[in-house]
């Protein structure tokens, strides 16, 4: 089977990245919304017999976004692709994996359950907010970790007087394997959320006094469980010269007024997301075009991704 991608409109410099670190072309594809607002998708080469990848994160506008990703493999579908893969680095819903109280659906099996009656044959994506994910859905998973490449960026060879922390404790385990690539010690934040831009910090368990703190997350989207964080460590000691981690830089509402605030050294993140063209913060962007690129090399040639998916 010969490689096509096309790209959504999430992303299209992810995607461009992509398809140069494989030395191919983006598929041409038309998407443009009738006069009703109804997205109009039509692919514009050729795909019978070929093996398609769809690059499309479901960031915000998540359902926008969704339902172009579902048209774009319908219409590869029914135009003959032999295989089809949709690529989504930041998978929207993920945080909705679980009903908090009765009246509330879980928007994470809706959402696998869409992607699972549609054409896509696979999903790859990176660092999910919850593993149940892979759970919902009816289609295999290969679930990608962009932690080594951040690590690596955050490493700074001699500073033995840092702590990575999580800010809460559904980041623990992605604290703990930081802190295992980068030989540090972990911290963790223990908050009650008030609402869904509200938290309280009740205590912190390890030692962040005089230690430079490495905060570490999966997500930034408003940004308030980073600055309470931030601001909990600095209350107890820690040093005023902030690193934070994370993979998807969603940056909504308030999260750069946030930013800008803290007394933040470093900002590194990858481009899962579209990022906005100012960033007024001191910032690294680490690409996941060449992770995303091996893999689907490996997944068009049947090798093995063992080195590449996530351990959680």
């Amino acid at each position: 089977m010969n490689l096509s991608i096309f790209a959504g409109s999430s992303n299209p410099m992810l995607a461009e990245g992509m398809a140069a670190a494989l030395g191919i072309s983006l598929g041409e594809r038309v998407l443009e919304r009738y006069p009703d607002g109804e997205l109009h998708v039509e692919i514009m080469e050729s795909v019978r017999g070929r093996d398609v990848f769809l690059i499309q994160p479901t960031a915000p506008p998540v359902e926008e976004h969704l339902i172009e990703l579902l048209l774009l493999a319908d219409a590869c579908h029914r135009a003959g692709a032999s295989r089809l893969t949709a690529v989504v680095p930041y998978f929207g819903y993920a945080r909705q994996d679980r009903r908090v109280s009765g009246r509330q659906p879980v928007g994470a099996r809706v959402v696998a359950d869409l992607l699972g009656t549609s054409a896509v044959e696979r999903v790859v994506a990176v660092d999910l907010h919850s593993p149940a994910v892979e759970a919902a859905l009816p289609v295999p998973l290969e679930h990608l970790s962009a932690v080594p490449l951040l690590a690596e960026a955050a490493r700074e060879p001699g500073r033995d007087d840092r702590v990575v922390v999580a800010p809460d404790l559904g980041a623990t385990k992605l604290a703990e394997q930081y802190a295992t690539l980068l030989n540090l010690p972990v911290a963790i934040v223990h908050k009650t959320r008030l609402g869904g831009d509200s938290v309280i910090v009740r205590r912190i368990t390890g030692q962040v006094r005089d230690r430079v703190p490495i905060v570490v997350d999966d997500i930034i989207g408003t940004g308030g469980t980073i600055e309470a964080a931030v601001d909990a460590v600095l209350q107890a000691g820690g040093r005023p010269d902030v690193t934070i981690v994370a993979t998807h830089a969603l940056l909504m509402g308030p999260a750069l007024d946030r930013l800008i605030r803290l007394p933040l050294r470093r900002l590194i993140v990858t481009d899962s997301v579209q990022l906005p063209d100012v960033l007024p913060v001191a910032h690294e962007v680490v690409s996941l075009a060449p992770l995303l690129a091996t893999t689907i090399a490996r997944l068009h040639s049947g090798e093995s991704l063992e080195d590449l998916i996530a351990r959680r």
